[in-house]
């Protein structure tokens, strides 16, 4: 693959056609790709991240976990960089929810850079998306409240890892 922008629309149609049946849990039945995207969005227009690895990683980030998309494709793909953030950042779906919640805040402080920015981007996606759709009265602080102890403000201006 060429340039960045290359790369960049690679891991995005490929995430678009991994989650192409899949829709958000909204009202709309929002098309799935548009979190991917949007924690990419989030990257680079708020927190000012250039970093090519970084974004395909948050294109990719919910393949392996929510679809058949296996780590050694990401590999063969995007490269052994993209595959290693992605890992880090996929959850282990075969134990207990409520497991795989505690385990993201236990491994945080240990993850790399671009894996912290991965996830707190997608959080951040998630809670947006629970204020915009959440219904009045809804009571959803018990489900990130575990992760605000380990939040830090970023610093300002574009950087690249």
């Amino acid at each position: 693959m060429g340039s960045e922008v290359a790369q960049l629309l690679e891991a995005a149609d490929f995430a678009a056609r991994k989650h192409q049946r899949q829709r958000r849990k909204d009202p709309e039945g929002t098309p799935y790709i548009n979190h991917p995207i949007g924690v990419a969005r989030i990257l680079t227009h708020e927190a000012g991240i250039t970093d090519i690895v970084v974004l395909q990683a948050a294109l990719l980030h919910d393949t392996v976990e929510d679809t058949d998309t296996t780590l050694d494709e990401v590999e063969l793909h995007f490269g052994d960089q993209v595959r290693r953030l992605v890992e880090e950042v996929t959850d282990d779906k075969t134990l207990p929810k409520l497991e795989r919640k505690r385990l993201q805040v236990e491994q945080a402080p240990q993850s790399s850079p671009g894996a912290k920015l991965v996830k707190l981007a997608d959080k951040l996606y998630n809670l947006r998306d629970l204020n915009r759709c959440t219904p009045e009265g809804s009571y959803v602080e018990p489900k990130f409240s575990t992760w605000t102890p380990h939040l830090e403000p970023a610093p300002a201006g574009p950087r690249r890892l």
